[in-house]
């Protein structure tokens, strides 16, 4: 294969995923190679993958097959290599690893070399991603990996399959990587990973995650801290110590914690280890410390062996809870789980329980909102294309603005005109 100049890249999946595409780019750049947005032109096309839902790597089976038809050579790097590698084995496709990706440039290297062994880039490693080469996607978010894997092992979940037990990154390369992000102009920083309270579990480091916390918020600078999904087991041991970093001016009062469903005896088929009522116990706490504060949620319907009752306690979670995101899916049964060897529920059973949690997602997502027509707030515009701006308050709520004006990176007082389910409209006061 001749030397490629032209790369093309395309990223499915959670902020890990996008973060991993920004590292992929900035190898790719540091190596004088350049980024292009048609992949017919490009010599080499990159797919970032997805495998947390079926319709995800459905679409990417067949985005595959479109890119084929291209005849150049084809990288997968994210989820999809690690578990259906098999089904990936054919010409011109070759296989990236989620712990090999910083070694992208090394990969080119091979197939130009017509040295590829897939092996080498498929077999495990503690990768750290932190202090890399990156292209930002958002110039203005710095996102920052705290680990890879999770403590978990729920039934249902394919990504335990792809990136294993947790390893938590070493604390003083996580500051780094912030402080970096923070010297190249980012004034939102994002920590993320599978599960972010885990951190230092695998250690048995107990107080790890909230040391790392306080090592973050010391840095002496202005930006903003967006905390990424904890889940429920992992937040109730240190949760106390958790509002005194939410206190912190510098943390955004957002709260990304998975309950998956209202039923007790569905969350122990999951092999979920909190119950619905510590969840519950969990919200009421920090809505007294952070009445405004946002909460996001997941939602599984349809789960083998959920019935109306279970269904039911679902909904009625929500409705006592009331989150303001929902990320709900009907249940998927993934390959290489358990839970997809179980009777699985009737499609049509499914369908009807999912398009129930969006209804009343919409419905108390709007209920929420309205309480904020007509009342100022103060935000930092962290998007704008043309006279479309996104902001976020201070419980990172989407606030949408549209003016002539750039006001890319800017804090201002706005008011709030109009409310609806997934955002606020807005002017400029």
């Amino acid at each position: 294969m001749k030397t490629p100049h032209f790369l093309y890249i395309e990223t499915y999946g959670c902020s890990a995923n996008q973060n991993n595409s920004e590292i992929i780019k900035g190898k790719l750049i540091e190596s004088g190679l350049q980024l292009i947005s048609n992949p017919v032109l490009a010599d080499i096309i990159i797919l970032n993958t997805c495998i947390v839902k079926e319709p995800t790597e459905n679409s990417i089976k067949q985005r595959i097959a479109e890119l084929e038809t291209l005849n150049k050579p084809i990288i997968i790097a994210g989820c999809m290599p690690e578990v259906r590698k098999s089904w990936l084995r054919r010409k011109n496709i070759y296989l990236l690893g989620i712990s090999h990706t910083t070694e992208i440039t090394k990969l080119i290297r091979r197939v130009i070399e017509n040295k590829y062994k897939e092996s080498e880039f498929l077999e495990k490693s503690k990768e750290i991603k932190l202090n890399c080469s990156k292209q930002n996607k958002n110039k203005l978010v710095g996102i920052t990996q705290i680990s890879e894997g999770c403590q978990g092992n729920c039934n249902y979940c394919q990504v335990k399959l792809v990136k294993g037990d947790l390893f938590s990154y070493p604390q003083e390369d996580i500051v780094e990587n912030i402080n970096r992000d923070i010297k190249q102009g980012c004034r939102e920083i994002w920590l993320t990973s599978q599960d972010l309270a885990a951190y230092g579990l695998d250690r048995n480091d107990k107080t790890a995650f909230t040391n790392l916390l306080n090592k973050v918020l010391a840095i002496n600078s202005n930006f903003k801290l967006r905390l990424g999904m904890m889940n429920p087991n992992h937040i109730l041991p240190i949760i106390d110590e958790l509002i005194e970093i939410y206190k912190n001016l510098k943390t955004y009062k957002f709260l990304h914690i998975p309950v998956q469903s209202g039923s007790n005896k569905i969350l122990k088929l999951m092999n979920r280890k909190y119950s619905a009522d510590e969840f519950t116990k969990i919200i009421k706490k920090f809505k007294n410390n952070f009445p405004e504060m946002i909460i996001a949620t997941d939602i599984i319907a349809a789960y083998p062996g959920e019935t109306d009752p279970d269904f039911q306690e679902t909904l009625n979670l929500l409705n006592e809870t009331k989150p303001d995101v929902i990320n709900f899916t009907r249940y998927w049964a993934m390959n290489g789980t358990r839970a997809a060897k179980l009777e699985q529920l009737d499609r049509k059973i499914a369908s009807r329980r999912a398009a129930e949690v969006q209804k009343l997602h919409l419905e108390i997502s709007l209920e929420n909102n309205k309480k904020y027509e007509g009342r100022e707030l103060v935000v930092f515009v962290n998007e704008q294309e043309g006279t479309n701006c996104l902001a976020r308050d201070e419980n990172y709520r989407l606030v949408v603005i549209r003016t002539e004006k750039n006001i890319l990176g800017k804090k201002l007082k706005v008011k709030i005109t109009k409310a609806f389910s997934h955002y606020l409209l807005a002017e400029i006061t």
